[in-house]
């Protein structure tokens, strides 16, 4: 028997019957994916004979004796009437992940962000007799911008959360929710990507987002501001970011249209993080490219816009002053946002002008950025998460 307060390192979970542990992982988005098989990894490197089964993606089930199902493809859907059209299939892959995780008995489920799915399982595994693994989330859903009562349901079900925002920390610790930060992953490949560009004067970037309605409704303002700033500045120049081919080719397409054949050389694909890099302004769409922008130290403003019905229920749901992970973490506008009424061709160029022309302008925004990236951690994002991960495995069994 095990003393009371004694830890017995690798050996306080159940086993496979070849002494091995086993986690449970699910992730379902591509970036999920790619934090789940990072941790992975990283918890490997510490204990090599870990057994990693569940759902996920190629990058998960790519790690070294993985047993990964990639259903990613499937299970990457955005939208109320998308995920109610594979209402079946969901209700499967739930049925199926509470049976093997009851067949195979892992020592923990590891679950990645994907909030509709996983704070779900976590809360039917929670409640089931019997066999209870460690209940471990990685990567915070953004419930403090919206549905803060998860908070509750989360601390309740959870026995550790590992984020990645700073002050995500203090929330569910509020809660009563053990956390733990990690720092952000994004620290880790911004550092790696960085390859020292130097900015090119007078280039500015628009950076319009993946998503093809994001490019149609951005990219037609982007082109009516170039026409306003070269009024100002005819020697600028002009570069745009596009995801993939197909979206290079709409806004290509877009130029012809709107009779600005010179636009169609502005366009670059595969190239995000060497712009992010060379331009010495830009215009970034909300999401995650605005904090990767701030990682390089490009000085730019947020743009986004959506449908009027859209943006009316979003403003009833969401619960932060700000749009931008930037400002958010500043708490301030720190980064100049123009959403919707105010995304205009006219206040689009103005802001770039602004950061062109005004110096001191410029050198505050950067130093602000700098403050907000400092904060997201130093640094072995992966390996912070991991020793987290293996310190709640190994914590003794209290036996009375």
């Amino acid at each position: 028997m095990t003393p009371v307060g004694t830890q017995t390192p690798f050996t306080n979970g159940l086993t496979d019957g070849a002494g091995r542990r086993t986690v449970f992982v699910v992730a379902g988005e591509i970036s999920g994916d790619v934090h789940a098989a990072g941790l992975m990894r990283e918890m490997q490197a510490r204990e090599p004979s870990i057994r990693f089964i569940g759902l996920g993606g190629p990058q998960m089930a790519a790690v070294p004796g993985a047993e990964i199902e990639d259903w990613t493809a499937d299970a990457a859907v955005v939208g109320l009437s998308e995920v109610l059209a594979k209402y079946g299939y969901f209700k499967q892959k739930f049925a199926a992940s509470l049976d093997r995780i009851e067949t195979d008995r892992p020592d923990a489920v590891l679950l990645i962000d994907y909030p509709g799915f996983n704070l779900r399982l976590a809360k039917a595994l929670h409640g089931r007799r019997g066999h209870q693994p460690k209940l471990i989330y990685y990567i915070s859903p953004q419930v403090w911008a919206w549905k803060r009562g998860r908070i509750k349901t989360m601390a309740r079900v959870l026995d550790l959360m590992i984020c990645i925002f700073p002050f995500e920390k203090d929330l569910y610790e509020k809660s009563g929710l053990r956390t733990v930060f990690a720092g952000h992953p994004m620290v880790d490949r911004m550092k790696q990507l960085n390859h020292g560009w130097q900015r090119e004067k007078g280039l500015i970037g628009w950076f319009p987002g993946s998503r093809l309605h994001e490019v149609r409704r951005l990219f037609p303002v982007f082109m009516k501001a170039a026409k306003l700033i070269q009024v100002q500045l005819p020697h600028v120049k002009f570069v745009v970011s596009a995801a993939n081919e197909a979206l290079a080719g709409e806004m290509r397409n877009m130029a012809e249209s709107a009779r600005m054949p010179e636009a169609r050389r502005w366009v670059e694909t595969g190239t995000v993080y060497e712009l992010m890099q060379r331009v010495e302004v830009g215009a970034v769409a909300s999401g995650t490219a605005t904090l990767e922008a701030a990682c390089f130290g490009m000085p730019y403003s947020l743009v986004y816009t959506v449908s009027w019905p859209t943006y009316v229920v979003g403003k009833l749901l969401v619960h932060v002053k700000h749009l931008g992970m930037v400002n958010i973490l500043a708490g301030r506008e720190v980064v100049k946002e123009l959403v919707q009424h105010q995304f205009t061709a006219e206040n689009v160029a103005r802001e770039m002008l602004s950061l062109l022309t005004d110096s001191t302008r410029r050198d505050q925004l950067l130093a602000d950025m700098a403050e907000v990236v400092a904060g997201l951690g130093g640094g072995g994002a992966y390996a912070n998460a991991a020793e987290a991960v293996v310190q709640v495995l190994n914590e003794p069994v209290i036996e009375s």
